[in-house]
């Protein structure tokens, strides 16, 4: 994930380059990407950087879930990058 750097821990930034949301996930030095056709299915439109990011703070803990629930499915390294889907943000929200 060339370029999708996350200068602050707690902190979600846009990534103009690859049109993606991106974060660190709680106790992981790994960089998790969200992109923005993704949020089009969470938001149910399309929704600009904003839009996202107001999205992702409303719903960090789901999304904190998605990351350590995939990380854990696919047995990444601690430094792994990984990407989230709709469905996999989706699925934690739902499961609250």
């Amino acid at each position: 994930m060339a370029g999708a750097a996350v200068r602050d821990a707690d902190a979600a930034q846009w990534q103009p380059a690859i049109d993606a949301l991106v974060f660190r996930p709680s106790g992981h030095r790994g960089v998790c990407a969200i992109h923005r056709l993704a949020f089009r299915a969470l938001l149910g439109r399309t929704g600009g950087a904003e839009d996202c990011l107001a999205f992702f703070a409303a719903h960090r803990p789901a999304f904190e879930r998605a990351a350590a629930a995939k990380i854990a499915r696919r047995g990444l390294d601690a430094s792994a990058s990984l990407h989230l889907t709709s469905r996999d943000v989706a699925r934690a929200i739902a499961a609250g």
